[in-house]
């Protein structure tokens, strides 16, 4: 092998090993990736169990109990409910009626297991995925759970 046939194989070896490494780093995201729903599509997506998403919708008026640090409560879209658990501190700007984000998988029987649990921190803010998802479907007019 002449010299410079080593130095093509030593390029096309390290180009293998890094078209590799970057078609697994794809792979590995592809798979921990969440997509963002409100809640009447949660059954029209027909999401598998355990599958990672984020659920953005409404804490629904008196639906919110607290036993030590897991919270139950259901997330609306003044269309469908669905009940949500979250074991953990919730931000101090959680509380029935007001927009949340909810990062998390739904279990066997069909309650949504937050693992992350993101609140509106003032009045003028709405996510903007969940805006166009209330706006394009006529869901919750005003974004409060009262219709």
């Amino acid at each position: 092998m002449t010299r410079r046939q080593k130095r093509l194989a030593i390029i096309a070896g390290l180009g293998s090993v890094v078209l590799a490494a970057v078609v697994f780093i794809a792979l590995a995201m592809s798979s921990t990736a969440a997509f963002f729903v409100v809640p009447s599509e949660v059954e029209e997506r027909e999401i598998a169990q355990g599958q990672a998403f984020r659920l953005g919708g409404i804490v629904k008026s008196g639906s919110w109990t607290q036993t030590d640090t897991v919270h139950d409560f259901a997330v609306t879209d003044c269309l469908v409910d669905v009940v949500a658990q979250f074991e953990g501190i919730v931000p101090d700007l959680f509380r029935e009626g007001q927009e949340v984000i909810l990062v998390g998988a739904l279990d066997a029987n069909g309650t949504f297991i937050a693992t992350n649990v993101l609140a509106k921190h003032d009045e003028n803010y709405v996510p903007k995925d969940m805006a166009d998802q209330f706006e394009e479907k006529g869901l919750c007019s005003g974004h409060t759970d009262t219709a």
